[in-house]
């Protein structure tokens, strides 16, 4: 069989993405069938982060609570280091923290005991399971134990990544890849990243959490857009005797953008609402770690003076509302 010339067009004839396509999937964490990693250290929540992504996206509710979804869809997951009901778990809690619809959300887990991405068979079986569910967002998690491969081998390395990369082109789904950071510090976090400089490399958007004194600090980066500043977060989970139907195990955000707690609650609260959207009462008081007393307060007082108003989806500013005092 002969082979054909490789394509070519003129660069003023390329079409313009279309105004209906979205630039961003979670803006501005990430982009739109952008390939990544989501990189950190050992038990700095990476998984709980790539949950909280998948959450987001198939809901359409805020990610972190405050970063939007422009175009929800399906999302596939694959965690390799957890057991599927544990998977479940994670997810249904961070579905109540956001105010998800756990029964209805499309978050579907592939339950393999084992996918590994450099054995032709398994990446197959990967691209006919992505043909047939069309996922907006595939997460892959870790990739230490979805491969045989040396992680330090840049040819194998990028072997890999190319498939992936391959994959999300042909079926416009963005891949979020989990991958492991070495402990000690680096310059850039994505020098921090372990093995070859392609994970690095690769990723169209990348999400990196590191360990300070303070919690979490989470940093993001694209390759065709600015990075955000570092966000803070912390892992909220209910202390002992608390309920976690009322507190659900979530990341939060602990950025210096949230209005100090010297702040009046009602002012914290529509800063909140502007941010995040609507919310019910129970997010609302997880999200601001106040009473539940003085929350309710605040609320029907915000509610009196026409600056909230109760939606099917929880409390909202009304329509002429700012955030401001």
């Amino acid at each position: 069989m002969a082979l054909e010339q490789l394509r070519v067009t003129r660069a003023a004839e390329i079409r313009e993405q279309p105004q209906d396509e979205h630039r961003w999937l979670v803006e501005p964490l990430w982009g739109a069938g952008a390939v990544g990693i989501i990189g950190g250290a050992p038990k700095t929540c990476k998984t709980w982060l790539a949950l909280e992504m998948a959450v987001a996206v198939a809901s359409g509710r805020p990610c972190l609570g405050r970063f939007g979804v422009p175009s929800p869809g399906p999302v596939l997951v694959f965690t390799a280091e957890d057991a599927p009901y544990q998977v479940k778990h994670r997810i249904e809690s961070l579905a109540r923290a956001r105010d998800a619809d756990f029964r209805s959300l499309d978050v579907k887990l592939i339950v393999e005991t084992s996918l590994l991405l450099d054995r032709a068979q398994d990446l197959q079986r990967l691209r006919l399971t992505l043909a047939n569910h069309r996922p907006k967002l595939l997460v892959l998690d870790p990739y230490v134990r979805l491969q045989r491969a040396d992680e330090n081998d840049a040819r194998q390395v990028s072997a890999i990544l190319s498939a992936l990369r391959e994959l999300s082109r042909t079926f416009h789904t963005a891949v979020a890849l989990v991958h492991h950071a070495r402990k000690n510090a680096a310059r850039l976090p994505g020098q921090a990243l372990r093995g070859s400089s392609d994970f690095w490399a690769w990723g169209d958007s990348n999400l990196y959490i590191a360990r300070n004194r303070d919690g979490l600090l989470l940093t993001a980066e694209h390759r065709a857009a600015p990075s955000p500043p570092p966000l803070g977060l912390h892992l909220l989970a209910p202390q002992d005797g608390q309920d976690e139907e009322k507190i659900p195990v979530c990341l939060e955000l602990r950025d210096e953008s949230s209005p100090p707690h010297s702040t009046p609650l009602a002012q914290r609260i529509l800063v909140y609402l502007r941010d995040a959207g609507p919310a019910p009462h129970r997010t609302i008081r997880a999200a601001l770690r106040v009473r539940t007393s003085s929350l309710s307060d605040a609320l029907q007082e915000l509610e009196a003076s026409s600056r909230l108003t109760r939606t099917p989806h929880g409390w909202n500013l009304t329509s002429n509302q700012s955030a401001s005092p």
